[in-house]
């Protein structure tokens, strides 16, 4: 008997991209009598909660819509734990598209493999995106491909599959992070206990930033949000890591077999770009020292 299954969603602001994510969900062959969806906006100021409530008759499947002042992150996905019937929760942002088959395959993986607390799908390359969106995508394709069992990274939830059981005994989510890094507290802490954190065979795809400006603003908010992470848990990533430098010489790394998936010349711009973003990451990780 195939288990029921959460797909969680947690969004700020996002009605511009929302609508594929969720119709993306409504296209999922798993038996939709067995899913239910959790929406939770965390204080949005745009029309995200309208599109939400908008589509909530358009579904043949349990939902549960919460709406708060804003959380952050940590809180808003204890929403979803903690109201949870499926036995795994699958995290969508509001960006993502899923093909129909990302649920089905999830949940195999998971039922085949009772060891593993979280599984991280693969991401993959969207057809139609800009040079920008196609640069920033590019690295995350490729770390899949090397990196094809996930034993030594930590993932993000997004394109993830929690076991239930996993999360609770954690404890949930850090709440006192609210910016970015709360998935990767959380599996650290489901790995420490012992389950396996492993890359399922699904796939997923991501709306990613179309411009330089919205790439700026986003890593500098990377940056402000993982110093708190840091703080907490200086295991998690090295600073070493994580400056311009380091992101140009990754992007160097990543140019040959980034071709080689995509065929474009504008790939070579990866070093420059790779090092943009980790400059904004340091300015954002700086600004949160400062304003502490």
């Amino acid at each position: 008997m195939k288990p029921k299954v959460t797909i969680g969603i947690c969004v700020r602001n996002g009605a511009s991209t929302i609508s594929e994510a969720i119709e993306s969900i409504i296209a999922q062959d798993y038996p939709h009598e067995l899913m239910e969806v959790i929406f939770v906006d965390d204080g949005s100021e745009d029309e995200t909660l309208s599109v939400i409530n908008s589509y909530v008759q358009k579904m043949d499947m349990k939902v549960k819509v919460f709406h708060h002042e804003w959380k952050g992150l940590g809180a808003s996905r204890n929403v979803v734990v903690n109201n949870a019937e499926g036995k795994y929760i699958i995290w969508v942002d509001g960006d993502m598209i899923l093909p129909p088959n990302h649920v089905r395959v999830q949940v195999e993986f998971m039922e085949q493999n009772s060891k593993v607390g979280v599984a991280k799908a693969k991401y993959g390359i969207m057809a139609g995106g800009s040079m920008v969106e196609v640069l920033e995508n590019a690295p995350f394709v490729i770390l899949d491909s090397i990196n094809g069992s996930l034993d030594s990274k930590l993932p993000g939830t997004g394109g993830a599959i929690y076991r239930v059981e996993a999360i609770r005994q954690a404890g949930g989510f850090d709440e006192k992070l609210k910016g970015t890094g709360e998935d990767q507290d959380a599996a650290f802490r489901i790995k420490n206990l012992g389950w396996l954190i492993k890359r399922s065979p699904a796939i997923f795809y991501e709306r990613r930033s179309r411009t330089w400006r919205m790439i700026w603003k986003k890593w500098i908010w990377y940056g402000f949000g993982d110093y708190d992470l840091y703080c907490k848990n200086r295991s998690i990533f090295s600073l070493f890591k994580m400056n311009p430098l380091a992101g140009f010489v990754n992007g160097l790394l990543q140019v040959a077999p980034a071709y080689k998936l995509i065929r474009k010349k504008f790939v070579f711009l990866l070093p420059f770009h790779m090092s943009l973003e980790m400059t904004a990451w340091c300015l954002g990780f700086i600004k949160k020292q400062i304003n502490r």
